[in-house]
């Protein structure tokens, strides 16, 4: 260790040696957080001084337990399943960068000891996944976060992928940004378009040369549909895809083997009873949006009919017409 520091660090430092190196299996005696802090740090200090450390860390709130075997972190803000399952959101998140996500990664190991990091072998394994090469994500978010705190509008490129696998421009947008929204592991920007004149939702990893605009935001409450602000459950199970079309009742005929899809896309508000004389039918009943309603009913097209109203009916018959005519 070439750099001594003064001993009144020893204080943090004892802190950090627990946090990095210790837990319940792996606890550290007096003898082993000495060595840490000559080896770590340069700090050379009596037993009867880091056992007083110690005791000062405890009457300070940090919860560590001493034993025979010695002191060790007995709990921390995220127990490690938790840490696990974000690290697992983050590496399936497809508009989290690659480079990002190895940073958010490393981040969240840190926040457990050592031996969780060495478990953890997701991080290694990032560039396999999925994911956007759109660098703007975190610089998007911090910028729609601004500005609806500032009650602003936002103005952006909104990108889609050619032929070669690139983002390239596709129209300019200009918004009033209400919300953020994780849906279907994509990251959407909730915002009213005075151009289109209602509710748009746009992919944020879409996204490009996102910036504020000096102007105010339409009030939410005076968007039709929004008058009493944005009802989230209703958001989540009328809008199974993010189309911006209005909600209807539909009513469909569903295989009892699809139940548990049902209530994964639409929640436990649908209305739902069994149809007689069939082999394991049940209808259903729910409001959605007809457009989301054709591509959701065409991806369970063996399992689902829809019923009602007529004109999604309609239209849906008129995609299986085309979808054979090409594969004949």
């Amino acid at each position: 260790m070439d750099k001594f520091e003064p001993k009144k660090l020893a204080l943090i430092r004892i802190w950090q040696i627990l946090h990095q190196y210790s837990d319940y299996d792996h606890p550290l005696t007096q003898d082993d957080i000495a060595e840490h802090l000559e080896k770590d740090h340069g700090i050379v200090i009596e037993r009867k001084a880091i056992s007083r450390n110690i005791s000062l860390l405890k009457e300070a709130g940090v919860d560590i337990e001493s034993r025979r075997a010695g002191s060790y972190i007995e709990s921390r803000d995220f127990e490690d399943s938790e840490l696990r399952l974000l690290i697992d959101s983050v590496l399936q998140s497809k508009y989290i960068t690659a480079h990002h996500s190895t940073d958010l990664i490393k981040k969240l190991c840190a926040l457990s000891n050592k031996y969780f990091r060495s478990h953890v072998k997701n991080v290694y394994s990032v560039n396999e996944w999925s994911k956007t090469e759109n660098q703007s994500v975190f610089y998007n978010i911090e910028v729609v976060d601004n500005a609806i705190e500032e009650g602003k509008q936002v103005q952006f490129d909104y990108n889609k992928y050619d032929i070669e696998g690139n983002l390239q421009k596709s129209s300019f947008q200009r918004v009033s940004p209400y919300q953020l929204i994780l849906h279907n592991q994509k990251y959407y920007l909730m915002g009213y378009s005075d151009y289109w004149g209602n509710m748009v939702f746009h992919r944020l990893d879409r996204i490009t040369n996102m910036r504020m605009y000096d102007k105010p935001v339409t009030p939410l409450q005076s968007v039709k549909g929004y008058e009493n602000g944005i009802d989230y459950k209703q958001l989540a199970t009328t809008m199974p895809y993010m189309y911006t079309d209005k909600p209807e009742r539909i009513e469909f005929i569903a295989d009892e083997y699809v139940i548990d899809q049902l209530y994964d896309w639409f929640g436990k508000d649908i209305k739902m009873s069994k149809v007689a004389d069939t082999d394991g039918k049940v209808k259903v009943s729910l409001f959605a949006s007809p457009n989301a309603m054709e591509h959701w009913a065409t991806q369970y097209l063996n399992y689902v009919e829809i019923t009602s109203p007529q004109h999604l009916r309609e239209r849906i018959r008129e995609s299986l017409k085309n979808g054979i005519e090409k594969y004949n």
